[in-house]
């Protein structure tokens, strides 16, 4: 675009965030409108129509740049390698209509505290804000700032304190009023659009354009039967996409209207508890949660009570949440950073269901409201439509066709032949496989909610996996004790309709203690207490248990980040205590030293190596005199006891070696990222066949950089190790190592925690790539690190694939080029795929059918692309001969041939089984365009040879045949299209047609062979049969209606030969050169030819390197940055977006 012509006219818009977009201001200017209206008039309308699929030229057109303040259009432009335009008009928002309610005056004072948006938002005296409205959210114009700013939800520099102090007791009635007018309505205002409007905007598709104009040419040349024929087919596409847009337009509004009818209680500062409308609440307002299974209208953040959150719908993952209130706390740290837990522990998020909430005693829970409008993130997918290019005409066949035909004629002819080489079929065409591979995997249990992404899935090339490869199970009861009452109390299940329900491992826990889970009532009366409090009791068959109850008082919820969580709770008639659960090591370290074995390490590394789960538990007596809201998480966690380590075992899931095993047998790498101890992981890697028996393991361990000490690495070989405590011997799947080059690809692998991988991205940048290109096991992964490993495997240029439970695996699988997320719901926004069945199995299946579903994609192409071709090339042919197709040869070739194989090749299945050789060999290690070029230049000069054979018949050579005593001669025929040379060319094009549709009818590997294809096989058989026929029938009316001519017999059976000898040859060709992965393996090594994959070419880079791996070494970072927080940067990855 250029720099701006003025100051301030370029702006960032959600700077940093997955929507980041340019702004850019503009004033609309008189002359320029006018002139743009005269050129719409005179263009009849076809100006109006370009500004429509090109908004950035509109904008230029009819406004002159000015700086953003002054602006009264916007030009939005994304920062993604899309770079989409749209425009934005200015709007005004007048709050005059405030004057006489509430006397809003410019020095009115809640307007003129400018430390909030709001205020600041606001032009004094005039009272009137600015404002611009983006995928359904309201923008500000800032007047302090100078930038266009989101609005609706609260600042986040708040404080704890600020947010209890300004926000606690509610707001005002005119604290509503402005903020109301200013936000908007806490409502995602969706329309059910009017078909009209569907209907237009279906219409000036820039495809259907194109076919409008393909039809009025074809109805000029009389051509009516298949501009009829495209005018149904179109109609009835329109219509299907009209009625599935308008069915989601209905849905998705009655959705939100579900959402936004929902009736809230609200807390006013003055006017006390108010019953309103959810659409209503404004950022700020007090919510009051009093009952059960209340569906959030919005986003809140918890500041006193506790609730139970089914965040099913933004997971996909239904097991109950528990969240805590946001304490109250000094400093002037923002709320969301002043702990160490996640801020989303505290928050309500819009959409999710609040099963439990228990305020604190009698009281009701309350939580502000934080966010009114979600922010929805629109994909915009470019489809674009493959095209081919036109050889140019010599110059003496166009000066002979200019002699003899009329110059209108000549347009119509030229213009026609680009409507030959771009079939209109082509894009749906290549569509039709995503369509049946996405049925098929709905009958599999896999829901897709972005069907483009089911080709993707045939190119991945690593799978990275949570810990879904396993699960507990846990032994016999244990007698009374405080290791009894820590697993009993220290976890965060719930009761729900009778059944405990929460994490799978809790659960487990839980039934292991042989106890039962209450409510509180009349039965439990301790002082402090709060009413409907959770009570664990012993049951009734339990051992003699002197305890008759334990009463949880307050959780600290488990963290991914504090891998801890801590409960206090109460016995019934005895003491306070404080139970810590959480991984070992973190544990130990806020115990008493005296307390924790000196066998700690050792113990601990024996039961992690043989690949059981380890839970570090802790407690400590608490004084009964301090209510325990005024306990701190920090002074709890202090001086603790240590008892024991909690073993269960990970019993892997019984489809889980399979499934590894085909994934590894087809060369995709298989990568853990998990949450779980890294003895742990590596073990389960171990028994799951990711890592096999013969092959290493080299455990990474860093050592941050503190004071004057860089940060370093440690390079240690795990020694694999049996211990006879375990009664199973472990079995290891030995897959890999077949091939002569694995003897130093794949030999080792790299374990590392998320602590190193950090180290390493910020100090070690040029080891980070090294790593990852050998990195299978990664533990103690946070959700942020798990979207940074996934986004730096992308660097590398590996398709990623990201297989997640949806809780801490969002970002991860938002991220990778295809998440999967094992859900029993039918879809989740957390993923493109949802599996209902909660096991890897789903993967394999999964990439298959991409590879199904893009093989067809590429081979209905090549077909569409080598149909046109024949087709261009003989009708250019026959203009040389002053000559050309009829209507109704066209309308055979394009409906009775291409048509039918284009809706039936499509539905062959995927394969049995995953091969070694991936899709995207196919499609870009060989030169595949080069390949279909061969093809289209076989083709035509193949229509030349037909050409001059059939010149020959006509002109030269006729007398030399024996013709038939019913053979017409041309001159006696009343067509202007019947001739030997258009029935040869017409034969040889239409049976040559499907004679390609079988040889580009691709089965092994990828699809279930052809011949299954019954539908497909039974088409082509029925089209031979008909050419076939035809070419021997001797029909005359049935060659009048298609203006052929009886040609000899003799002369068809050169047909038949020629046209068999074209089938073997292209068959040989195809088989034995385009698709003979060998040949071109020869090829490539012979010219020396070698992938340009970043990750290929650390491969070759490292198997040359004879101190890789290093062993027992220590590599320190020699950067003068080191220590000072230094940001990564990939010098592997480069990237080709804009710089800004």
């Amino acid at each position: 675009m250029g720099d701006p012509s003025e100051k301030g006219q370029r702006a960032l818009l959600n700077e940093g965030e997955e929507n980041e977009m340019e702004i850019f201001g503009y004033r609309t200017q008189g002359c320029r409108k006018a002139l743009c209206l005269a050129g719409s008039i005179f263009s009849l309308g076809l100006l109006p129509l370009v500004f429509y699929w090109r908004p950035a030229w509109h904008v230029r057109a009819h406004c002159v740049p000015c700086s953003l303040q002054d602006a009264d259009v916007v030009l939005l432009r994304s920062t993604d390698e899309f770079q989409t335009y749209s425009r934005k008009k200015v709007m005004w928002i007048h709050l005059s209509a405030l004057h006489s309610t509430m006397g809003l005056t410019p020095d009115h004072p809640l307007i003129t505290d400018e430390e909030y948006v709001i205020n600041r938002a606001i032009q004094k005296p005039d009272l009137k804000v600015r404002c611009i409205k983006i995928q359904k959210i309201r923008y500000v114009w800032d007047n302090l700032e100078g930038h266009f700013q989101k609005v609706g939800s609260l600042e986040d520099w708040l404080t704890s304190a600020n947010i209890h102090l300004k926000f606690g007791s509610g707001l005002t009635r005119e604290e509503q009023e402005i903020r109301r007018l200013i936000c908007g309505p806490n409502t995602i205002d969706v329309e059910i659009t009017p078909i009209w409007k569907l209907l237009i905007k279906e219409v000036l598709n820039s495809f259907y354009v194109f076919q409008l104009f393909s039809v009025c040419l074809w109805f000029s040349e009389d051509y009516k039967e298949y501009a009829l024929a495209i005018i149904i087919m179109s109609v009835i596409s329109i219509a299907l996409t009209v009625y599935d847009l308008r069915q989601q337009s209905v849905k998705l509004h009655r959705l939100v209207e579900s959402h936004s009818s929902i009736t809230v209680s609200v807390c006013e500062r003055k006017a006390g508890i108010q019953e309103l409308e959810s659409h209503f609440l404004v950022p700020g307002d007090l919510l009051l949660l009093t009952g059960n299974k209340v569906q959030m209208p919005c986003d809140a953040v918890l500041i006193d009570g506790n609730c139970v959150v089914d965040e099913g719908l933004l997971t996909g993952e239904s097991i109950p949440v528990t969240k805590t209130p946001l304490l109250r706390m000094g400093g002037l740290v923002p709320w969301k950073t002043q702990g160490d837990a996640d801020y989303k522990r505290h928050v309500l998020f819009c959409g999710t269901e609040v099963v439990q909430a228990r305020g604190a005693g009698a009281g009701f829970v309350r939580a502000v409201v934080l966010q009114t409008e979600k922010n929805n993130d629109y994909l915009y997918v470019l489809k674009i439509l493959p095209t081919h290019k036109t050889s140019k005409n010599n110059d003496y066949l166009q000066n002979d066709f200019l002699v003899q035909e009329p110059p209108e004629e000549v347009v119509k002819k030229a213009l026609d032949a680009i409507t030959i080489a771009v079939p209109p079929a082509l894009p749906a065409a290549l569509t039709t496989g995503i369509i049946y591979a996405q049925r098929r995997l709905q009958k599999r249990g896999i829901f897709c909610i972005s069907p483009q992404r089911i080709n993707v899935c045939g190119q991945l090339n690593l799978v990275c996996f949570d810990k879904e490869v396993h699960s507990f199970a846990s032994g016999s009861p244990l007698p009374w004790g405080p290791l009894c009452a820590a697993m009993a109390s220290c976890h965060s299940l719930i009761l729900l309709d009778g059944t405990v329900q929460g994490d799978p491992l809790d659960l487990k826990m839980f039934e292991a203690t042989n106890w039962e889970m209450h409510i509180s009532g009349d039965d439990v009366h301790i002082k402090d207490v709060p009413a409907h409090a959770m009570v664990v009791k012993p049951c009734k068959t339990a051992n003699q248990v002197p305890a008759e109850g334990i009463v949880i008082l307050h959780q600290f919820p488990f963290s991914s980040a504090l891998q801890r969580m801590t409960v206090i709770v109460q016995e019934v008639g005895g003491d306070r205590l404080a139970f810590m659960k959480g991984a070992p090591e973190k544990v130990a370290s806020f115990c008493q030293p005296e307390t924790v074995p000196t066998s700690f390490i050792s113990e601990l590394q024996i039961y992690t190596t043989q690949g059981f789960r380890v839970i570090a538990l802790a407690y400590k007596k608490l004084e009964a005199d301090h209510h325990f809201t005024a306990l701190t998480r920090e002074k709890i966690e202090t001086d603790l006891i240590f008892l024991g380590l909690l073993i269960l075992e990970n019993q892997l899931k019984a489809e889980t070696n399979a499934v590894l095993e085909e994934l590894i047998s087809a060369r995709i790498r298989t990568v853990m990222i998990t949450g779980d101890n890294l003895q742990t992981a590596i073990t389960v890697a171990r028994k799951s066949g990711m890592v096999s028996g013969n092959q290493k393991v080299i455990l990474i361990e860093a050592i941050e950089a503190s004071g004057s000490s860089a940060a370093s690495l440690s390079w240690k070989l795990v020694e694999e190790t049996k211990h006879p405590v375990c009664g199973n011997q472990d079995h290891y799947i030995n897959i890999r190592g077949e091939g002569p080059g694995d003897d130093t690809e794949g030999s080792y692998h790299f374990a590392l925690t998320g602590k190193t991988f950090q180290v390493v991205s910020q100090h070690f940048s040029s080891l980070l790539p090294k790593i990852l290109i050998n990195g299978t096991i990664f533990a103690r992964m946070s959700p942020g690190q798990k979207s940074s490993l996934v986004e730096e495997f992308q660097k590398l240029d590996y398709f990623v694939g990201m297989c997640g439970d949806g809780a801490n695996d969002c970002g991860a699988l938002k991220m990778a080029h295809v998440g999967i997320s094992l859900s029993e719901q039918e879809a989740s926004v957390a993923s493109p795929f949802t599996s209902k069945t909660p096991n890897i199995e789903c993967v394999p299946h999964l990439i298959k059918e991409g590879r199904a579903a893009l093989v067809t994609s590429f081979c209905m192409f090549k077909y569409m692309a080598l149909y046109s071709m024949i087709q261009y090339v003989g009708v250019l042919l026959l203009y040389w001969e002053t000559n050309s197709l009829s209507n109704y040869q066209f309308l055979f070739q394009d409906l009775a041939i291409t048509t039918l194989i284009g809706i039936t090749s499509s539905p062959s299945p995927q394969g049995n089984s995953l091969v070694f050789q991936h899709v995207k060999e196919i499609l870009s290690s060989r030169p595949t365009q080069s390949n279909v070029s061969f093809d289209l230049l076989t083709a035509a000069s193949r229509s030349i040879d037909w050409e001059f054979d059939a010149c020959t018949v006509g002109n030269e050579s006729i007398s030399e045949v024996v013709i038939s005593p019913n053979s017409p001669e041309r001159q006696d025929s009343n067509s202007a299209f019947a001739s030997f040379e258009n029935t040869t060319i017409w034969f040889l094009g239409t049976i040559n047609c499907v004679m390609v549709a079988l040889i580009f009818s691709k089965g092994k590997p990828f699809r279930q062979p052809t011949y299954k294809n019954y539908v497909f096989v039974l088409v082509l058989v029925i089209q031979l049969g008909v050419c076939l026929f035809i070419l021997f029938a001797d029909i005359p009316e049935l060659y009048r209606r298609l203006d052929l001519l009886c040609t000899p017999v003799l002369w068809r059976i050169y047909i038949v030969i020629m046209l068999g000898s074209n089938f073997i040859v292209s068959l040989v060709v195809e088989e034995a050169i385009i698709e003979n992965r060998a040949l071109w393996m020869v090829i490539k090594r012979c010219f020396g030819y070698q992938s340009k994959s970043p990750y290929q070419i650390w491969q070759r880079a490292l198997a040359k390197d004879p101190s890789w791996p290093p062993l027992n070494q220590t590599s320190y970072c020699d950067m003068p940055e080191c220590g000072r927080g230094v940001s990564y940067s990939n010098p592997v990855f480069e990237s080709n977006e804009e710089q800004l």
